[in-house]
């Protein structure tokens, strides 16, 4: 319960990383914030690990979470524009 909850406000701290260094209008609130930044988390965590650039636990980690999210949160507001 507690990774879970780990996991829920990591992703809102990067999801609000991600929107501040992506300023403009958003089309979801906070709620699709915090989801994207946990998506955004996995995905560049994945992808990090998966290159072999860092451990887990290592502080690039933190980076690649960030880029993460910030690729999501660029593909969401891409796809809501267009849709």
């Amino acid at each position: 319960m507690i990774s879970i909850l780990g996991w829920i406000l990591f992703g809102l701290i990067v999801g609000a990383l991600a929107k501040l260094l992506m300023p403009g209008r958003d089309p979801g609130g906070i709620v699709v914030t915090t989801l994207l930044g946990i998506v955004g988390a996995l995905v560049g965590g994945f992808i990090g690990r998966l290159l072999g650039m860092y451990q887990y636990g290592e502080s690039a980690g933190y980076i690649m979470a960030t880029l993460g999210a910030i690729v999501i949160l660029f593909a969401y507001r891409q796809f809501v524009a267009h849709a």
